[in-house]
């Protein structure tokens, strides 16, 4: 192990790394050994194909106060075909003059036009421009948003002072680089870039690169210059401006990590650079590529976002605080975990993504699905005590939920436009993805699956691919039958139901009935033709090692050696529901203590998924659910103890409801007894993580202990503002704020005011939503639009108060549009209304939904059509989840 180097950098001066690194080598499939041609037409592109970029050389001034910038950019260009017109993309940009030079003779100038639809720059000459090589001259300007897109900026609290600051970020992802320079924004016109920007000298300025030099500029400015990119898609490239400190840490490959944090961060970066350091080496060997950067950043950004969390940036990822630094005042057990997986997510992106990028945005999955299962990966390995590969069960329920309803969409799916393309990072796009990818590497093998992999990115470096490329390199590595899995699973739509229709054990084996099926949460679309998917199961029987067998038919007939309950999916690392037929079911039930954990996991989820949906009773989910005692695993006892808090939010207030809740608490509170309401110093973090839970959803419930406790701890607020500071802090908030008088109301309002950090001030602010009392509620909502919460914190606020009062919610965003549109930029609007409505079981509802989705374009609708989608699920679906539960209540023991 190489010796550790750390150090703090102020403002005023940022080490310079140097550039010429050994590891900033370009493969064979850099630009200096490819013949340029035009984009192929099986790639789609908005733009006319006739030229594509090499270079861009940049250089942007901010004037983060008037939130204007000015840029120069030339940009090195090939053009392939005569034409008077170049075509780039731009949004926003005001172009004061252009020019084009040709490889020699006189630089020719351009007139242009901008089209707002479109997002696009028309460069237009005089004559015909001939084929050859040109630089493109801009000079333009353009405006920082307040919303996290383009460049823009985020005001938050300085952690010293507690004065108001401005940092600049940017965030390109999919497709706003055209916001910050007039470029060939698509993912398939690859190209190196220099970037410089003049700045005020006592900021540190960030790129994807290490600084290659600074020039003091008069007037208190310098212009600093960053070293050359690898070649690269436009929306990786990245800028941030501000009082900011760097910690480093040169991991075992030679490469520097780094955090780059609000100046007075201190110490809370340290977790996050350490597991950044720790991971790198590991991504090195299992891809057989060194990662090919001098450095990578971590970069801080206040605040938060409602639609991600994180961008991967080559050389300088992006990530808001509160998933970054680790501060022992507010990070809960599951913000410590999230600070490691979210950072090993962005890490795995610098190979599966920026270095092997997508051809285009139908493959988004490429990127997203592959970067969440090696994170899983890379988070399993370095914290074993975490069972973190039961997360992967969590995924998958997730993909379900919305690929189970008629508007579902395929993994690869096809993006045309902006709006399109803003809505691709779905639960099918991430989650399902790293279902499928899961279940791939069980059915070839691991090594034959690594393997694979580090022929594909040794084969397509600094390039782009589409998925069948990948599956080409799995083959060829010696994985049989992957191209067959992969298309259907893929490319059809829906989830797989495998249904057990009967087990016979004869003459010392079992025999199984097989049936192919579609599970879907709409009843009405459950008749009809359905797919056939390659099923690639892992079927244990008894105490025997699992079988593999690959289904292909609709219906199957398997026959395995011995006798005893028969377990389909072993491992849950199939993506398909599997329905057992009542006497398979019994039995797993009477031996669900001796299954691996894993299984107790996934058969819970799954048949509570499936009761939910109807295809069996509810009984069959609640007696998996209540099988989990409270000495359970950790991670098991979570997640158990979280779906019994979602079922209680079926029912409606009256005697089932309070039946569950007096079930709850007897099965949990001992439970809640044992471990204390203090995390130990010394305990692993799954119970620490598991005591929050608890005492969520005992809150919920109404479990007078732990009621009385959040309300006694939130009134220490009053005179002792740390009181409730620790890795609980956000769950005895909780708890107290639904369960809010006016009086705790107003405490909580005035501890947001009083906040020294932006993370804290969000995390009462969002509280303030979680009040059950009506009029509290109402209050929460005006005060999210008073200009008072800061623009990230109000919507969070009305999505809180969503959680109870969605109608409520709805009503009052539509009733004050144009104040709530100024807090989410107009491609977010649609999935911030979906998530309003996600819990509403108003049947009036449908009737707002359908009115709000006709006044938007076809494809910004897609969100607000699944919310409308799942709303009537839910209508056809709750009456019956009620009655039911009620039932199996009424012969529960006492």
């Amino acid at each position: 192990m190489r010796p550790a180097f750390r150090s703090f950098a102020t403002a005023s001066a940022v080490i310079a790394l140097a550039f010429a690194h050994p590891a900033f080598s370009q493969s064979p499939s850099s630009p200096s050994s490819q013949q340029l041609a035009p984009l192929p037409e099986t790639v789609p592109s908005d733009l006319p194909r006739n030229a594509r970029p090499t270079h861009y050389d940049i250089e942007v001034t901010p004037d983060a106060k008037a939130l204007t910038f000015t840029g120069q950019a030339g940009i090195d260009l090939v053009v392939f075909t005569a034409s008077d017109t170049l075509t780039l993309h731009g949004n926003g940009l005001t172009v004061s003059s252009a020019s084009l030079k040709p490889a020699q003779g006189a630089a020719i100038p351009l007139r242009v036009t901008a089209d707002e639809k479109s997002q696009t720059l028309r460069f237009v000459a005089a004559n015909p421009i001939q084929p050859g090589n040109y630089r493109l001259d801009v000079s333009y300007a353009g405006t920082i948003g307040q919303q996290p897109s383009g460049l823009f900026a985020l005001d938050y609290p300085d952690k010293r002072t507690g004065k108001e600051v401005r940092g600049l970020f940017t965030q390109f992802e999919a497709p706003d680089a055209r916001r910050f320079v007039p470029s060939f924004d698509e993912p398939s016109y690859k190209a190196t870039f220099d970037l410089a920007a003049v700045v005020p000298a006592d900021r540190m300025a960030v790129s994807n690169m290490p600084v290659s030099r600074e020039e003091t500029l008069p007037g208190g400015r310098k212009r600093v210059t960053f070293a050359t990119t690898p070649r690269m898609s436009s929306y990786l490239l990245f800028f941030a401006l501000g009082d900011f400190e760097r910690s480093t840490k040169t991991a075992a490959d030679g490469v520097e990590a780094g955090i780059v944090a609000p100046t007075g961060s201190g110490n809370q970066a340290d977790y996050a650079r350490e597991s950044l350091a720790e991971v790198l080496p590991w991504f090195d060997d299992y891809f057989g590529v060194k990662y090919p950067l001098p450095k990578l950043d971590n970069v801080v950004a206040p605040g938060s976002s409602q639609f991600f969390g994180a961008m991967e940036n080559w050389g300088a990822i992006m990530t808001f605080e509160r998933i970054l630094l680790l501060d022992p005042a507010t990070t809960s057990p599951t913000g410590k975990q999230d600070i490691y997986s979210v950072q090993a997510h962005e890490t795995a992106h610098q190979w599966f993504g920026n270095l092997v990028t997508m051809s285009w945005w139908d493959d988004i999955w490429l990127n997203e699905g592959f970067a969440s299962w090696m994170a899983d990966k890379v988070t399993a390995h370095f914290n074993p005590e975490w069972s973190w590969e039961l997360g992967g069960i969590d995924g998958r329920e997730a993909a379900m939920a919305l690929d189970a309803l008629p508007t579902t969409h395929p993994v690869v799916q096809q993006v045309r436009t902006a709006s399109e393309m803003e809505q691709a990072f779905d639960a099918i796009t991430y989650q399902k993805g790293q279902a499928i990818i899961a279940m791939l590497e069980d059915y070839v093998g691991a090594n034959t699956w690594r393997e694979g992999m580090r022929s594909y990115m040794r084969r397509h470096a600094y390039s782009n691919t589409v998925s069948k490329d990948l599956w080409s390199a799995i083959e060829g590595a010696g994985g049989k039958d992957v191209d067959l899995i992969a298309q259907a699973f893929t490319h059809t739509p829906g989830v797989p139901l495998l249904r057990v229709k009967a087990v016979r054990c004869e003459g010392g084996n079992s025999q199984l009935d097989l049936a192919q099926d579609a599970f879907s949460l709409d009843p009405g679309a459950r008749g009809g033709e359905k797919p056939t998917w390659p099923m690639p199961l892992l079927i244990q029987v008894g105490q025997n090692d699992p079988a593999r067998h690959l289904m292909t038919a609709k219906t199957d007939k398997v026959v395995l050696p011995g006798c005893g309950p028969v377990l389909v999916n072993s491992g849950q690392l199939g993506y398909y529901r599997t329905l057992y037929d009542d006497a398979s079911l019994n039995k797993l039930v009477s031996t669900f203590g001796s299954l691996a954990t894993v299984d107790q996991y996934g058969l819970v989820r799954d048949n509570l998924s499936l009761s939910l949906a109807g295809y069996q009773d509810m009984s069959a989910g609640l007696r998996l659910l209540a099988s989990v005692p409270g000495t359970a695993d950790a991670a098991l006892a979570t997640s158990a103890a979280e779906q019994w808090q979602g079922l209680y939010g079926i029912l409606e207030e009256g005697p089932a409801r309070k039946q569950l809740a007096s079930l709850i608490s007897r099965t949990w509170a001992p439970k809640l007894e044992q471990l204390g309401f203090e995390p130990r110093a010394d305990e692993p973090l799954n119970q620490t993580k598991l005591r929050a839970q608890l005492i969520r959803t005992l809150g919920t419930v109404g479990d007078p202990r732990v009621v009385a406790e959040a309300r006694r701890r939130l009134q220490t607020l009053a005179t002792d503002p740390a009181s409730l500071d620790g890795p609980l802090k956000g769950t005895w908030l909780s708890v107290a704020a639904k369960n809010a008088t006016r009086s705790d109301w107003k405490l909580l309002r005035e501890q947001a005011a009083k906040a020294d950090g932006l993370v804290e001030r969000q995390l009462y602010y969002s509280s303030l939503g979680l009040a059950q009392d009506e009029a509290l509620a109402r209050q929460a909502l005006a005060f999210s639009i008073s200009g008072k919460p800061d623009v990230t914190s109000a919507p969070q606020i009305i999505t809180s108060v969503a959680q109870a009062y969605p109608e409520m919610a709805f009503d009052f965003v539509r009733a004050n549009q144009k104040a709530v549109d100024k807090l989410i930029e107009r491609p977010g609007r649609p999935r911030f209304f979906a998530r309003v409505v996600g819990s509403s079981t108003d049947q009036a509802m449908v009737g707002k939904l359908t009115e709000y989705a006709a006044t938007l374009p076809e494809d910004e609708a897609k969100p607000v059509i699944q919310a409308l989608t799942g709303l009537n699920q839910r209508l056809a679906n709750r009456p019956r989840q009620r009655e039911q539960l009620a039932a199996w209540l009424q012969k529960a023991p006492r």
